[in-house]
């Protein structure tokens, strides 16, 4: 009961309608351009539901709601692998935003885990942007800040920082994530005055 209402708080009750025509099989008598136009119309059903639930998995973690920002994320996952494929690209950001998610909550190896998927998808994809693999760098920060780890979290942030801003430009919003982060750990590391500098150039 408690996992059922966790799951309509953080995303069912937005996308419970919009599951019905999905969970609908086609009529078996539709003619093939019948067919192919229900089959078009499902993606873009199921396209919509994946930036519903990862937008609001997103917000969660951003508002420090962890615990009900994952059944959003998993939507967002579950769908994602539905179009996409297990191995896609695409379905990065779902497994980066569950393992910030359960880190929040102290689960590490479940975090561990969302993040070696992710990163096994960053490595077998060639062409796999710097806009993918800074997020990937930022998520392992993050773990390996979590763990206690500093030095291992300062050299994937450094990496953030490096393909966020080579991506983006220097006084991105997107670097300055990274920028943060570092001075998080750097903070914790008693380094004070090279936290500091850090704040002030985010």
């Amino acid at each position: 009961v408690d996992h059922q209402k966790a799951d309509w708080v953080s995303i069912h009750e937005r996308i419970c309608q919009l599951l019905i025509p999905i969970r609908t099989s086609l009529p078996f008598h539709l003619s093939e351009k019948e067919r192919k136009h229900g089959a078009e119309q499902l993606v873009k059903r199921q396209k919509y539901i994946i930036n519903l639930a990862y937008s609001a998995a997103r917000e969660f973690v951003l508002d420090g709601k962890h615990e009900e920002a994952i059944p959003a994320a998993l939507h967002a996952l579950r769908f994602s692998t539905e179009v996409y494929g297990s191995n896609s690209l695409q379905l990065v950001p779902a497994y980066l935003l569950l393992a910030e998610a359960s880190t929040g909550v102290g689960r590490l190896p479940e975090a561990s885990k969302y993040l070696s998927q992710a990163q096994w998808i960053v490595l077998t994809t060639p062409d796999c942007g710097a806009a993918v693999q800074y997020q990937l760098h930022r998520g392992l920060g993050l773990f390996c800040t979590a763990e206690g780890n500093f030095e291992q979290a300062l050299y994937h942030l450094a990496n953030d920082i490096y393909l966020a801003s080579s991506t983006f430009g220097l006084k991105s919003v997107e670097a300055s994530g990274g920028y943060f982060h570092m001075a998080n750990v750097f903070f914790r590391q008693n380094k004070v005055d090279i936290a500091n500098s850090l704040y002030a150039e985010v």
